[in-house]
């Protein structure tokens, strides 16, 4: 077995990896950017080592560095994890030049597999079923845009070297082809190096399930079951879960079979996936969608419901050992279901949501629930990496035990000074609609807007916010001394209302709430919540009191400007004046309609007009990157695009001002 290992990734895949060495004993060497430089990661490992800038192009896919970091902290092997160079042939030739062993498959399997293109030729000639398309070499636009016409729409753009839903776009009719096959290829180049991409039929109603798969360096191969992946947003998992529900024994032994199948056909040897798309409209027919060389991100619902370690397994196999356990000797139990916890923000079209961790709490003690995660208190979240946050994990004896356990996980994970998809999980699960066959289209069925507004819920978020900011106030000055009647000096138990103007930050609305208190300042209560009392608590927390003496804990933290509450999983931001300060929204209505402002955080990609030039209303201004996606915005109103406020490479803020638009429809572009 190895006694030092480097780990080429960052975030809770490293230290999921960090985890299972220290139990067996050997040390670790993080490598990390500038931007994570203080990373939970880094403080883990056994030792650390730079390797560039914040961006990934610089940093985490930089194979040359992570080798040089290798071979100067004497690691005999490199852990890629997952996404980065873990499916890129690069890192696994450099480590053959240097003698350092690649812990993942064996060369051809990579480049067998990690093209989606040459993965569905081998799974043809395996003898298993693909999703009829087009996978040739020619990618022209031409040639590509005569098979989006030959296979029918709607039809499915997919970046060929890629996953998670980068690079993947629906097509729904001819005329929208070109933009999105040109949006594709921008992100799959952005995110995997590489601008192939495939096309496939777009199934109406698809399942998306997949076979783990484990082998070894002298011929041995199991699998262990499958996983169910089908809740999805824009082609991205969100809840996975083990076994499949709803699953036909004899489909289950297809998959096992055809996985199988795939795996000797290339001769696997380590931890691998092969991905399954089943029509639901066919009796759960299934297709081959892809294999994925490396540990997956849902892998824990496996190790939940087979008690095994599959980094342990990984580790092992690539030390040359034998698998530890034959295919009839493998077994699951129970039910498990992951919950992919992103920095973003459902109800406002899950724009994402960057900053430094203001807190950071996972739960202790919960039976049966698992986080993995790579966060602390004082964590930044950067446009440069991918949303996802931590995983949180349910485990249980049935399903319904395995959901009330996740569930409870989501509630407790406290993520303070980010916006997260925690309120966005909690309804998935607890959906009468999630106990039936699941498919790719659950989210668009079922909460195609996010969230459902949960009656209270806001109330009770900005009573503990009421009440933290009256905690916070000086008794003399500004606001208690500006109180008619008010004085110190009154019986305790005397009564005084401050009208607070609490605006959602995330949103354009912001209600007024009215606010009773006690002469203290110590316990709030509102006309919104009839029973309802919030009181500031010495540690910093906020104590809500309803009907029964029960109780529940906020925490509320300031930021700037900006007041951060969480409450049980969700994680609210707002902006605070009192009843005789200004509003912070004041002179915004003779602005109205002139500035285009940044929706969301990200990287000015590119610039598509320029100051003079005269736009319709929607017609495109800017290419906002964030999180590996492109999103592009449009001019808020007709008329001339007066000033430019940022430049191309830049990065902004959510509300960033980026451009400013006047009446003027005059063209000023010289004509020739």
């Amino acid at each position: 077995m190895f006694t030092r290992i480097l780990i080429a990734n960052r975030g809770e895949i490293a230290c999921r990896i960090i985890r299972t060495c220290r139990r067996l004993g050997i040390e670790t060497v993080a490598v990390h950017s500038e931007a994570d430089r203080h990373a939970r990661h880094v403080a883990e490992a056994t030792l650390a080592v730079p390797i560039g800038p914040a961006s990934a192009a610089e940093s985490y896919l930089r194979a040359d560095r992570i080798v040089e970091a290798a071979l100067a902290t004497g690691a005999q092997a490199i852990h890629p994890g997952y996404g980065f160079l873990s499916e890129k042939l690069e890192l696994i030739e450099a480590c053959t030049e240097h003698g350092i062993v690649f812990i993942g498959p064996h060369r051809g399997a990579i480049a067998a597999m990690g093209s989606k293109i040459e993965s569905k030729r081998l799974a043809r000639a395996a003898g298993v079923a693909c999703v009829p398309g087009y996978d040739g070499d020619d990618q022209s636009d031409a040639t590509l845009s005569a098979e989006a016409a030959r296979i029918g729409f709607p039809l499915l753009i997919k970046a060929s070297a890629g996953g998670g839903g980068k690079g993947m776009r629906r097509v729904d009719e001819a005329a929208a082809f070109d933009a999105l096959l040109t949006l594709a290829r921008k992100e799959a180049m952005a995110s995997f190096g590489d601008d192939g991409v495939l096309l496939e039929k777009y199934i109406a109603r698809p399942r998306h399930l997949e076979v783990q798969l484990v082998g070894d360096r002298h011929g041995g191969l199991v699998h262990l079951f499958e996983r169910e992946c089908s809740v999805q947003r824009r082609f991205q998992k969100v809840i996975e879960e083990a076994p499949a529900n709803h699953l036909p024994a004899e489909v289950a032994q297809q998959l096992y079979a055809a996985a199988l199948a795939m795996g000797r056909a290339i001769g696997y040897d380590n931890a691998g996936t092969v991905e399954f798309v089943l029509d639901a409209d066919a009796h759960d027919a299934p297709y081959f969608l892809e294999v994925n060389t490396r540990l997956q991100v849902e892998h824990p619902v496996t190790e939940m419901t087979t008690g095994l370690d599959l980094v342990e397994w990984q580790l092992r196999v690539a030390a040359g050992e034998t698998l530890p356990l034959a295919q009839d000797a493998i077994t699951r139990r129970g039910w498990a279901i992951e919950c992919r916890l992103n920095a973003e923000d459902p109800e406002h079209d899950h724009r994402a949501s960057l900053g430094a961790l203001a807190g950071y709490a996972e739960p202790a003690g919960l039976p049966g629930v698992r986080v993995d995660s790579g966060l602390q208190a004082g964590s930044e979240v950067t446009p440069y990496y991918d949303a996802m946050l931590a995983k949180v994990i349910g485990f249980g004896n049935d399903r319904q035990q395995a959901i009330t356990r996740a569930l409870a996980g989501l509630a407790t994970l406290r993520v303070e000074g980010l916006r997260t998809n925690a309120g966005l999980l909690a309804q998935v699960l607890r959906h009468p609609a999630f106990g039936d066959v699941l498919t790719t289209n659950f989210l668009p069925q079922h909460l195609p807007g996010g969230p459902v507004a949960e009656a209270g819920v806001l109330e009770r978020h900005r009573l503990a916010l009421a009440a933290a900011f009256a905690a916070q106030q000086p008794v003399t000055a500004p606001v208690w001394s500006a109180l008619r009647g008010f004085r110190i000096t009154a019986p305790a138990g005397g009564l005084a209302t401050v009208p607070l103007r609490i605006a959602d930050a995330s949103a354009l609305d912001a209600p007024a709430v009215p606010l009773t208190f006690t002469f203290d300042g110590s316990r709030c209560a509102s006309p919104e919540l009839p029973g309802v009392t919030a009181q500031a608590m010495a540690d910093g927390s906020v104590r809500l009191t309803g009907a029964n003496d029960a109780t529940q804990a906020a925490h509320v933290t300031r930021v700037g400007d900006r007041w951060w509450t969480w409450l049980a999983g969700d994680a609210r931001v707002w902006t605070v004046a009192h009843g005789l300060a200004s509003t912070p929204r004041a002179g915004a209505a003779s602005t109205a309609g002139r500035e285009l402002r940044a929706a969301l955080p990200g990287r000015v990609s590119e610039l598509l007009a320029q100051a003079g030039d005269v736009l319709t209303a929607g017609q495109p201004v800017l290419t906002l990157e964030a999180m590996k996606l492109y999103h592009t915005l449009g001019a808020p109103r007709a008329g001339r695009l007066a000033a430019l406020k940022v430049a191309a490479g830049e990065i902004v803020g959510q509300g960033q001002l980026l451009a400013l638009f006047d009446d003027d429809t005059t063209d000023t572009t010289t004509k020739e």
